[in-house]
């Protein structure tokens, strides 16, 4: 069980765009991590954009589980995990992100805003402490 991605997002007009994110490419090749990367930013960009504001889903994209959440203000959080992490967990996490963020960063920053804008530094804290670890790992 492996969290990949978290972002935090602002679903806008027109587009949706990204604020932070933290990824844990570690398990992927070394040559294949900024691929995989973007793969991750670009899908929680589309899957944030096809979300309806108000709205919890989770979707299937290749081997992963992307869990949105996307706020009635217009702040989005995805996940992106294997197929095996509880999908609860994720949700809670989204929750528990998308609020902390709302309290630290403005939101008149939210629509201008990029990750090298906005300053939150808990993604990552997030990122591995949700990780579960497995035996051997």
């Amino acid at each position: 069980m492996r969290l990949y991605s978290l972002s935090v997002l602002y679903k806008g007009d027109p587009k949706v765009h990204l604020l932070k994110a933290a990824y844990d490419v570690s398990t992927f090749n070394f040559f294949q991590r900024s691929s995989v990367q973007e793969f991750m930013t670009f899908t929680s960009q589309l899957i944030a954009e096809r979300s309806a504001l108000g709205s919890r889903a989770s979707v299937k994209e290749q081997e992963y589980l992307c869990h949105v959440y996307v706020r009635n203000d217009g702040l989005a959080g995805v996940v992106i995990a294997d197929n095996e992490y509880p999908q609860r967990v994720c949700f809670t996490l989204l929750d528990k992100v998308l609020d902390e963020f709302a309290r630290q960063v403005s939101k008149m920053d939210w629509p201008s805003g990029s990750p090298a804008t906005i300053s939150y530094s808990a993604l990552d804290g997030y990122l591995s402490k949700y990780q579960v670890q497995t035996p051997g790992t």
